[in-house]
């Protein structure tokens, strides 16, 4: 992509690496789709770095604007799929 994902640089490297993958799980639910469990082991990582709801929100609503997809939305909908199901956001 030709965006820069937000971050935070008190974060260690395994941790900024982590929440890319994070986000990047996210564009993969737009453009490829991508698998139920795996999108929430990946948000479960990105909770343990970003415990904040505050913090998530501030996060997820930066790369919403430069990315146009929504964090909130596909974990939303990863929540109400059952183990297994691949998830696949328009």
């Amino acid at each position: 992509m030709e965006y820069q994902y937000p971050i935070d640089y008190s974060w260690t490297t395994d941790e900024i690496v982590d929440v890319i993958n994070f986000f990047e799980a996210i564009e993969r639910a737009y453009e490829k789709g991508i698998e139920r469990d795996e999108v929430m082991k990946i948000y479960r990582r990105f909770k343990e770095i970003v415990p904040s709801k505050a913090q998530e929100k501030t996060l997820c609503g930066e790369f919403e604007e430069i990315s146009g997809y929504s964090s909130y939305h596909t974990i939303k909908k990863a929540k109400e799929a059952s183990s297994g199901e691949r998830i696949f956001m328009r």
